[in-house]
């Protein structure tokens, strides 16, 4: 089975990329000015060292840092990622829950940006010479270079408090009560601002790669060869142009999956969307290390098994890669 020979050379190659990371990350974090002890005694009020290094040693934050950095590893290698300081809860339970609200919102992006920037380059390529095609390549350059957050608070004044079309904020209506179908067409009309603010950046992206790369492709020669034949047009871009364009587009569409995790920060703060991006931004104003090394873990978690499956669909889409290529 040469794919499950690929999947499990990949595995071993995160396991040591994951372990890389969580150490870096250990240290990077530690580096940073103040700790949780400094913060919750200055938000108790407390000017007390006694009292700071009460809580340091509550915490075991008097100890080394190889020492902590062991402890730390230990319990990862056991699926312990601490206990958040704040939120006195396990990291692991606070991750959970919150985790399915940022793939909702991150897939939804994904979804919206691949199926419509492609759609978009599509036509943009095909209208080269057209004056549609340079207002789609110029829309998709707006998009491109403006600020996400910036988006986002335009999308909550427009849709939300002028024309009162969309809510502005949160996962469901607070103390509604919906179950079922109902309780789903809630979440979906709250999905709708933050998936296309967030899906707005990486649809500009798609479309400029897609109209690149149908152009690049209707050069080569088999296209002239098809287009000798007497092949339709339309049969041409469809299953020549197209479907050969679409192989860039794909290696790029699996990275930026990870990256929608990390975006998706602006985007739930904006919109008080209830994922691991407001949570990591709350972790990050309260020094909650552990809070914080457990989000970084499964946010590079996420983006290696997007980059795994991306390699997967690559030879799926073409066959002419070698399967012992690594």
């Amino acid at each position: 089975m040469p794919y499950v020979s690929l999947i499990l050379g990949r595995i071993g190659k995160a396991v040591i990329v994951l372990l890389a990371i969580l150490v870096f990350n250990f240290f990077l974090i530690h580096a940073a000015p103040g700790d949780p002890a400094a913060v919750m005694a200055g938000e108790a009020g407390a000017t007390d060292q006694q009292f700071l290094d009460d809580l340091r040693e509550r915490f075991g934050l008097d100890q080394p840092l190889p020492v902590q950095l062991w402890r730390y590893m230990s319990g990862v290698m056991q699926l312990d990622f601490g206990y958040s300081y704040r939120q006195q809860m396990p990291v692991l339970d606070l991750i959970l829950d919150r985790l399915p609200a940022t793939l909702l919102l991150t897939g939804a992006a994904f979804v919206i940006s691949l199926v419509f920037g492609i759609l978009a380059g599509t036509l943009a390529a095909m209208r080269v010479k057209r004056p549609s095609g340079s207002i789609i390549m110029g829309l998709s350059l707006l998009f491109y270079a403006t600020p996400l957050y910036w988006v986002a608070m335009m999308a909550v004044l427009v849709f939300s408090v002028m024309l009162d079309w969309l809510p502005a904020y949160g996962y469901s209506t607070v103390g509604a009560g919906y179950t079922g179908l109902a309780h789903v067409g809630d979440v979906a009309v709250h999905l709708i601002l933050p998936a296309l603010t967030l899906g707005l950046f990486f649809m500009a992206v798609y479309t400029r790669m897609t109209r690149t790369s149908m152009l690049s492709v209707s050069q080569q020669d088999f296209v002239k060869t098809a287009r000798a034949k007497g092949l339709a047009p339309g049969v041409i871009q469809r299953r020549h142009i197209l479907r050969n364009a679409l192989l860039p587009i794909i290696t790029l569409a699996g990275l930026q999956a990870g990256q929608m995790v990390g975006g998706a920060v602006l985007t739930e703060t904006v919109f008080a969307w209830p994922g691991i991006g407001r949570l990591m931004y709350e972790a990050l104003m309260q020094r909650d290390y552990n809070l914080l090394l457990g989000i970084f873990f499964f946010c590079a978690l996420l983006v290696i098994l997007f980059n795994m499956l991306t390699d997967v669909i690559y030879r799926l889409a073409d066959p002419r890669i070698k399967e012992g290529v690594a």
